[in-house]
């Protein structure tokens, strides 16, 4: 049997590794994508998925040049205008409103699944998909990798990126080590309904047992991100709805009013990772298979479409070997800064929302009070959430979806 011949192959084909083979796949490369789970389709007016991405300006940019942002709009996205946080004990708070802005919007609150689906259905005819298929052994030559899945097909490709998640096949076959920081609690996911609308805003309040989040949705409910201490968590997932609600409106301050209805609720532990490097020859390492952060501020999934841009842009520059060590480590450098910044960024507000040490609750209050006060600081904060704070540049493309 001889081997499918490729110059790039992802394996992975979550939101991450979807994106970037439409990315890749829109510059004429031949891309092969890998995926271990069929396909599991939207339903029109069906339940809303329990996982959300808060999805920033870079990343809607991203999608309008792989033209999907239009599909996803057309399935089911919610913009939220303003953004309210406030602390527990010190009584701080702070809002944000893209109005101050000059926006339309702070970002939008967008299922997995249909951020999935819509790029699925972006895909270039010049994109294969193996699925559902995993990848078994993975052999590094010098000038292309030979790789075996579990269905029995043999491909080769002269550069393999690993969009595989924080569990990441590839990342282990290359030896590529992983620093891991459990942050010592779960985060509940579920979808509520209030007594009270949601103000097209995203609420967030800082708990010393870790924050709790209501996003707005397009029917009116909100998905909830509650991220507490295991022990919490665990107690709170083992309460029955009634309980739970309770709870829930306790921890919220009932700023939206009682909480009538909770859906399914499922439960995941939040571990931070990052991995040197980010590259070998021939390998490369996007979205959580190269870091995970908290998602106290939603910015896991953006980071990872930022991935995708940084790497189809190094590879737009040159027609030539796609598995170049040179050109990886470039997007390495590209990458690697902003991505510790912001898990370093995460795990601060982590810590000081979440410590109990006297006195700190009074110093957050007055921080929340003087960036709410102080205009330019404010601006700067609520620019930073909507436009991401890498600027990456725009991948070239010959002809496709590009504008």
């Amino acid at each position: 049997m001889s081997a499918a011949d490729y110059e790039i192959a992802i394996v992975g084909g979550g939101m991450v590794g979807t994106a970037l083979a439409c990315s890749l796949g829109a510059q004429g490369r031949r891309v092969a994508l890998i995926e271990a789970y069929p396909a599991r389709p939207w339903q029109p007016g069906g339940e809303y998925d329990l996982r959300v991405s808060a999805i920033n300006r870079a990343s809607q940019r991203l999608f309008e040049r792989l033209g999907a942002w239009q599909g996803m709009c057309e399935r089911r996205v919610s913009a939220y205008r303003r953004m309210h946080v406030w602390d527990t004990a010190g009584k701080g708070e702070i809002t944000f409103d893209a109005a101050e802005l000059g926006e339309p919007d702070l970002g939008h609150i967008i299922e997995n699944r249909v951020i999935q689906e819509t790029l699925e259905a972006c895909l270039p005819e010049t994109v294969t998909v193996y699925r559902p298929a995993t990848l078994e052994t993975m052999d590094v030559g010098a000038s292309a990798v030979s790789l075996k899945l579990n269905d029995g097909s043999e491909l080769s490709a002269a550069l393999v990126v690993g969009a595989d998640g924080a569990h990441s096949r590839v990342r282990g076959l290359a030896g590529i080590e992983r620093e891991e920081r459990p942050y010592g609690q779960k985060a509940i996911v579920a979808t509520v309904a209030t007594e009270k609308t949601h103000q097209a805003t995203a609420w967030q309040r800082f708990l010393p047992t870790g924050p709790v989040a209501l996003l707005p949705l397009a029917d009116g409910r909100c998905s909830l991100v509650w991220s507490a201490e295991t022990e919490l968590a665990e107690s709170l997932m083992a309460l029955d709805d009634e309980a739970f609600r309770r709870e829930l409106g306790l921890a919220t301050e009932l700023r939206l009013g009682r909480i009538l209805e909770i859906g399914a609720r499922a439960a995941f532990p939040l571990v931070g990772s990052r991995v040197h490097p980010y590259v070998k020859p021939r390998i490369a390492l996007v979205g959580d298979a190269a870091h995970t952060i908290h998602p106290l501020a939603g910015q896991g999934a953006n980071l990872g479409f930022m991935d995708v841009v940084a790497l189809s842009a190094q590879l737009a520059e040159t027609r030539r070997d796609a598995g170049s060590l040179r050109l990886l480590r470039a997007y390495e450098r590209a990458r690697r800064a902003e991505n510790e910044i912001t898990m370093r960024a995460m795990e601060g507000f982590k810590h000081m929302f979440g410590s109990r040490v006297p006195g700190l609750a009074w110093l957050r209050a007055q921080g929340l009070g003087i960036a709410g006060a102080w205009p330019p600081l404010k601006r700067v904060l609520a620019s930073r959430a909507l436009l991401g704070s890498t600027q990456a540049p725009t991948p070239r493309v010959e002809g496709g979806p590009y504008k």
